[in-house]
Order: C-alpha cells, then sequence, then structure tokens
C-alpha cells in the first residue's frame, strides 16, 4: 500500500519534518511511504497512492489519483479540498482538528486576557515611556473582569470545545452556537442554533469566532450583524478571515460600534500592508499564530500513526470530515 505526503508552505512549520516519513516506515513495515515538500511532477505519485497526507489538491491531481481510498488533512481547516470530485467520490477525508484545537483555544483565551487587561495599551505606553495608569482608566474601551463575563464561542468544534472548558473554569458565564445545539456541550450554560446567532451576540461581552467555513458561515458577521453586539464588546477570530465581512467590521471599529477586536485570521493573508486595521488601537493583530506550537509535529504524528493503524485494521478514523457539511 502506497503513501503519500505532500505538504508545501511558506512557512516552515507547516510543511512535513523530514523524520516524519521515516519514522512511519519504521512502524509500519508494509507500507511504501513517500515524502514530498514541492508539488512538481507530483501526478506520478499520485497514480499509485491510496493514501495522501496534504492539506492542498486540486482538482486535476484528485482526477489522477485512481486508487486514492484516503486523504487527511493536517490543517483543520479542509474547505480548499471540497471541490465537487472530492465531495461526491468514495474517498474519506480526515482532518486535524484534535491537533490544533488546545493551541487554538489557548491563544483565543491569550486575546481574551490582552484585551481586558489592556495590554495593547501597556506596549504602546512602553515603548514611548509613558505611565498611563490614568489614561488606562479613562479611556472608552471597558476594562472588564473575565470571571462572570459572558463569552460568546460561534462554533464548538475542535477549538471552541477546548475553550469552552477553560473559560469556565474561569468563572465564566459561556454561550454558544452550533449548527445541532441539541447535542449540546456539558459545562456550556446554553447552547443555541444558527437561527439565534443574534441572542448570542448581543448577550457576549467577548465573541470568538471558532466555525469552519462553509457556505453558511462564509460572511457570517456581516456588516446588520455586528449591529447586535454590544457596544462595549470584542470580536475574536481564530478561525478564518472569511467568517467577517472585513469591510464592514473596520467601519465598525472606526465608528465604536464595538469596543475592539483581535483577530488571527483575515480575508487576506499575510494582511495587506495598506489594511486600516494595523494602525488601530482598538484592534489586536497577531500573523496567523494560533496554530504554533513546539509539540505540533508530534502531535501531528501520534494521529497519523493512530489512524494508519485504524485504517489497516478496518476500524473507525479520527477526525472524519463529513464532505456534505463541509467539516
Amino acid at each position: 500500500m502506497k503513501v503519500l505526503i505532500v505538504l508545501h508552505h511558506q512557512f516552515e512549520l507547516w510543511n512535513a519534518p523530514a523524520w516524519l516519513a521515516d519514522r512511519l516506515r519504521r512502524d509500519f513495515h508494509k507500507l511504501d511511504i513517500t515524502q514530498r515538500d514541492d508539488y512538481e511532477g507530483i501526478e506520478d505519485y499520485l497514480r499509485d497512492a491510496e493514501i495522501v497526507i496534504t492539506w492542498s489538491l486540486r482538482p486535476e491531481q484528485f482526477r489522477a489519483a485512481r486508487k486514492l481510498r484516503w486523504i487527511h488533512s493536517t490543517a483543520a481547516a479542509i474547505h480548499q479540498l471540497l471541490f465537487p470530485e472530492l465531495v461526491e467520490s468514495d474517498v474519506i477525508l480526515t482532518n486535524a482538528r484534535e491537533v490544533h484545537g488546545p493551541v487554538g483555544a489557548e491563544h483565543a483565551l491569550a486575546l481574551i486576557f490582552a484585551l481586558t487587561k489592556r495590554l495593547p495599551a501597556a506596549i504602546r505606553f512602553q515603548s514611548q515611556h509613558v505611565w498611563g495608569q490614568g489614561l488606562v482608566w479613562r479611556d472608552s474601551q471597558p476594562t472588564w473582569e473575565v470571571q462572570d463575563s459572558t463569552l460568546g464561542i460561534i462554533g464548538l468544534g475542535s477549538i471552541g470545545r477546548e475553550l469552552a472548558t477553560r473559560a469556565a473554569a474561569l468563572g465564566m458565564r459561556v454561550v454558544a452556537v452550533r449548527e445541532h445545539p441539541e447535542k449540546g456541550m456539558a459545562g456550556v450554560n446554553a447552547v443555541y442554533g444558527p437561527d439565534q446567532l443574534d441572542e448570542v451576540l448581543a448577550a457576549s461581552n467577548y465573541v470568538v469566532l471558532a466555525a469552519p467555513i462553509t457556505p453558511k458561515t462564509r460572511s457570517l458577521l456581516t456588516a446588520e450583524r455586528l449591529t447586535k453586539m454590544r457596544s462595549d464588546a470584542y470580536l475574536i477570530n481564530v478561525s478564518r478571515g472569511p467568517l467577517v465581512d472585513e469591510a464592514a467590521l473596520i467601519t465598525a471599529l472606526q465608528k465604536k460600534q464595538i469596543a475592539g477586536a483581535a483577530l488571527d485570521v483575515f480575508v487576506e493573508e499575510p494582511l495587506p500592508a495598506g489594511s486600516p486595521l494595523w494602525d488601530m488601537e482598538n484592534v489586536l493583530i497577531t500573523p496567523h499564530t494560533a496554530g504554533i506550537t513546539e509539540k505540533l509535529w508530534e502531535r501531528q504524528y501520534a494521529l497519523i500513526h493512530d489512524n494508519l493503524r485504524r485504517f489497516l485494521a478496518g476500524e473507525p478514523l479520527r477526525g472524519v470530515v463529513d464532505k456534505s457539511m463541509g467539516y
């Protein structure tokens, strides 16, 4: 059985380390494993591959993979793989949401604390040698205490669930929106369906976007939706930029319709140098670093290893994507 690993990204951490294929060969002697760091001539390798580990594949490349049975994405987002040929095929698609969930939740929580404790302002004051105690107090931006505040989580996938657990432990009131609210979640005060999103936005001190990109969630936060948020609330996005109408968000921030935002993801990445978001004092930007951790590839390896074992044993795989739903 042939396994192809093909991962190529300008950011080196997203590329598979050289030891990945070597360790898999050591643990799975009967597998023929090829690891590539570019897509040059990849069709030759795809023809006989039954398993492909990648986060990106074009339709014409997929058509070349006649024997393909399973694709594993090392990313949590898989919208780039959901072209009709793959969706309509019998090929299993899994993703690495389990890998990215805990660290993504930590990042969201760090952004909540940074906004709450006014850390961006403190950093600006430090660079200017200004003792800004009075300035912070008299500023119009709220200085919440995390405890007893309301956190609205949009999406209860891996990041959303991990964040909900951590936030509840801090004494936050947690409300959430998910596609199937009847599933609920232990420790969450209330779970609502998508048709009740406006209620969650209106009730939350912090709104965290942790939903996948699907036709239903693209531009989920429109200009009208942003007006449903409290004027003293913060928006945090650790999911994907296209969940938000970015132009509408910029307008809402400029007009102080909401208190501020902490953004890890954007419609266009890298964020263009001319974007107004860079210079807004009520915006905290992190450059898509929510998934960065030294443990990334050890966690990736553990998941890939377990799923390969399951696949060979005919057992259910972890992280299976419902291709028709998009997550």
